[in-house]
């Protein structure tokens, strides 16, 4: 017997009958004869067996006696109820039972000799404090309430797991302390009361064995498996991080427990309504697969496949019901859906819509491998589980919707943590009056006091180059339709085709010249519309037939021309600026630790961006002008970086695309605006916004009285109008070329006069690429296009 109790008790387990002989020897007294001679002929048997009475330590007793503890009890286990009810005779808490019901005894033979029954979620420390809660509550008479559910899962015959709700009836028990029990005051059960994890105290005051625990318990169950699967279901679809939602398994676990089927899986699909497609969501995709969509990750709700099957469930909101696939099959108009679900062996199946308010959130799919076994009465139990189902779907949604919302800040709308703050601050001051007044203004962000910080690498003669690879494709994409001319055969629109080879022949002329703004448009117009239609009608030989297959096989999908040269030319520049893009971001990291600042970027032919720096944008931290110094070296060195990252890249590019930096210093400090109209800053005011003038002229500008360009490619320059500003950056440039970063050489010129800007001067110095500065490894050109896409 000792071996089926838990190791460690407050209690030494007696198992007795003596209140029960007790109450058979007052039936004994009876005036009833019948009763009373019954009564006589139970207590005279059990008169051989004094243990019954004094208490049964040996499990052998019981088993050896198990005629005469059923005779004992009958009026306990009616032989009239025995199919019915779930019942034997227990120990609470423990795993010792007997004197079992005929239906408790059918649902363990069901579920197999290996089978070992036990409380579910049930561990010594919860076993150990129970029974000292129930010696409170017996014996020091303490209202507790310490009886939490209890369960014992038990699988049925098919394997498919059940629950029962445990009850416990403890009439013929009592609870006696031994010498070893310690007496309680009522501070002491305050303090146990306090401390329920406090495993340790509960030792303390009530030790193993320090109480005896005499007579027997009766355990009545009854299924409560829908409920509790229902509950499973709800704990793991509500879970708070969709991370955690349980496996596919626990999910079909907890279906086929609630549907009795042991073959049951389960799928589920989102409805997209905008779009008017069913999609599977990737964020459950090691949860809940999907048989209508199978391998696809979405389906237009209006496609063929579905037919007019699915009227009902989007429409009227109806589940769909299909007891037996195969008859479906023969008997459908549009069988390809049976055809879909028969490939995988699913011969029965709901489909039900998930509704909140009216709208279509997603349909749940319950599929068995057994025709018949799902059918339009038992999916009626779909009722009790999709108020879960809903309230899951409708937080996927919206916890999808915020992240949108929050991938779209991040992307497009951009508000750099160094100022949400500010933005936080005003949202909530609208959040708390916006039930007191209709009409809230919003305060303008602004930021004053500022000192501003800009810098960028552009890709030198960009637009030379853009043009130069139309112009490349335009003549490639003309010498091929030439070509397809001169091998038409003669025939009766011979007048028509050497006309349109002239014309041909006079665009590709035209190349030769500057591209001018329309040429691109002009000739792609012309091929459409004149060249295009006559290829597609006119038959020709069998090479010309071969010259047109490639030619059409070689033209861009999406353009409809030939874009070898300038996709080449695209890709470079795109996978410049995102190499750039990243190089900056990352440092932009370790800037911020030097002093909050508001940081931007910009991806045009090139990479630009806008630092401000200042008291007002980070107010819980003293600003010293030290901080806008370091910010200052910390961009120099990232531009040498950004360099040292290009020419690692220039070889491995399909177009060789070379690079210019440059640096505005402005010490003066500004005031920046966010402008609602815009979503971004802007500086603030009349003055300031001679700033923004210098930035959008100075890079296309000259070193004065020259046509030389104040920018070149692998050297920096750094523009300025004070001595101090030149002083501290040759400061900055001096210990760079120490750490052999820049090259020895400086040159300082001046700048040519812009439109109401004079008086500015520059710094021009040279990046060292040497092998010590770049990367050892070896970056090819299709790395980068994996990279791109």
């Amino acid at each position: 017997m000792e071996s089926l109790l838990h190791h460690e008790s407050p209690f030494e387990t007696i198992i007795s009958f003596h209140k029960l002989v007790e109450s058979f020897e007052q039936i004994a007294l009876s005036d009833v004869d019948y009763r009373s001679n019954y009564a006589k002929a139970i207590l005279k048997e059990v008169d051989a067996y004094p243990e019954f009475r004094t208490g049964i330590r040996d499990y052998n007793t019981i088993k050896n006696n198990e005629a005469l503890i059923k005779n004992l009890v009958a009026d306990l286990f009616p032989t009239a109820l025995t199919q019915n009810e779930i019942k034997a005779i227990t120990i609470p808490f423990q795993n010792l039972s007997f004197n079992y019901t005929e239906r408790f005894k059918r649902i363990l033979r069901n579920a197999g000799d290996e089978f070992y029954m036990e409380i579910r979620d049930f561990d010594d420390h919860q076993f150990y404090v129970n029974n000292c809660c129930l010696i409170l509550s017996s014996y020091y008479h303490q209202n507790i309430d310490f009886n939490k559910p209890f369960f014992y899962d038990i699988p049925d015959e098919n394997g498919v797991e059940k629950h029962y709700r445990i009850l416990y009836n403890a009439d013929f028990m009592e609870i006696t302390p031994t010498d070893q029990a310690v007496p309680l005051t009522q501070n002491d059960i305050d303090l146990l009361i306090d401390n329920y994890n406090d495993l340790d105290l509960w030792k303390s005051k009530f030790p193993p064995g320090s109480w005896i625990l005499k007579g027997f318990g009766i355990v009545s169950l009854f299924d409560a498996t829908t409920e509790s699967a229902i509950s499973n279901l709800k704990s793991n679809l509500l879970k708070p991080d969709t991370k955690t939602v349980a496996s596919t398994d626990v999910i079909e676990n907890i279906f086929r427990s609630i549907f009795k089927i042991p073959t049951l899986k389960v799928g589920f699909i989102i409805y997209n309504p905008e779009e008017e497609k069913f999609i599977r969501p990737v964020k459950f995709d090691n949860q809940l697969q999907s048989f209508l969509l199978s391998s696809a990750q979405e389906v237009e709700c209006k496609n063929a496949f579905f037919g007019c099957s699915f009227e009902n469930l989007l429409d009227k909101k109806e589940p769909f019901v299909i007891s037996n696939v195969q008859k479906f099959i023969e008997e459908s108009p549009n069988p390809k859906l049976g055809e879909h679900l028969l490939k995988q062996g699913i011969q029965s199946c709901v489909f039900a819509p998930v509704i909140k308010d009216g709208h279509l959130l997603g349909v749940v799919e319950l599929v068995s491998e057994n025709a018949r076994e799902l059918n339009s009465v038992n999916a009626t139990k779909l009722e009790l589980v999709l108020p879960y189902l809903t309230d899951t779907i409708d937080r996927y949604n919206t916890d999808m919707q915020h992240q949108v919302e929050a991938i779209i800040q991040r992307e497009y709308t951009t508000i750099h943590p160094s100022v949400y703050w500010k933005f936080k601050k005003e949202s909530q001051n609208y959040f708390q009056n916006i039930s007191h007044t209709k009409d809230y203004i919003f305060k303008e962000i602004v930021f004053k006091n500022v000192f501003p910080l800009y810098g960028q690498i552009d890709i030198k003669g960009s637009s030379e180059h853009r043009n130069e690879t139309v112009k490349i494709d335009l003549k490639n994409q003309l010498t091929a339709l030439l070509q397809i001319f001169d091998n038409q055969k003669p025939n009766s629109n011979l007048i028509l085709l050497e006309q349109r080879k002239f014309e041909l022949e006079s665009l590709r002329n035209e190349l030769d010249l500057p591209l001018k703004a329309d040429t691109e448009q002009h000739i792609q117009r012309y091929i459409e519309e004149e060249i295009h239609p006559i290829l597609k009608n006119t038959k020709g030989n069998a090479k010309n037939e071969k010259l047109e297959e490639l030619y059409f096989e070689t033209l861009d999908e999406k353009t409809g021309m030939f874009y070898q040269e300038r996709k080449k030319f695209d890709n470079a520049m795109s996978i410049i600026n995102k190499r750039l893009a990243s190089v900056l971001d990352r440092k932009q990291i370790e800037a911020q630790q030097i002093y909050p600042h508001y940081y931007e970027r910009f991806k045009t032919d090139g990479v630009e961006h806008n630092l401000y720096i200042g008291a007002s944008i980070s107010p819980t931290m003293p600003f010293d002008i030290m901080y806008l110094h370091n910010l200052r070296l910390w961009q120099l060195q990232t531009l040498c970086d950004m360099e040292l990252e290009h020419h690692q890249l220039k070889e491995s590019l399909p177009y060789e695309l070379d690079v210019t930096s440059l640096i505005l210093v402005f010490s003066a400090p500004l005031s920046i605006r966010f402008r609602m109209d815009e979503k971004r800053f802007d500086v603030d005011g009349t003055y300031n916004a001679r700033y923004e003038v210098v930035k959008k002229r100075i890079d296309k500008s000259n070193i004065k009285g020259t046509n030389e360009r104040i920018t070149e490619k692998e050297k920096i320059t750094i523009v300025y109008s004070q001595n101090s500003e030149e002083a501290e950056y040759l400061k900055y440039i001096k210990y760079l070329q120490h750490k052999k970063i820049l090259e020895p050489a400086i040159e300082q010129f001046e700048v040519e006069d812009l439109q109401g800007v004079s008086g500015l001067r520059a710094i021009r110095v040279k990046v060292i690429n040497n092998v010590t500065n770049l990367a050892v490894k070896k970056i090819t050109y299709q790395d980068l296009l994996d990279e791109l896409n």
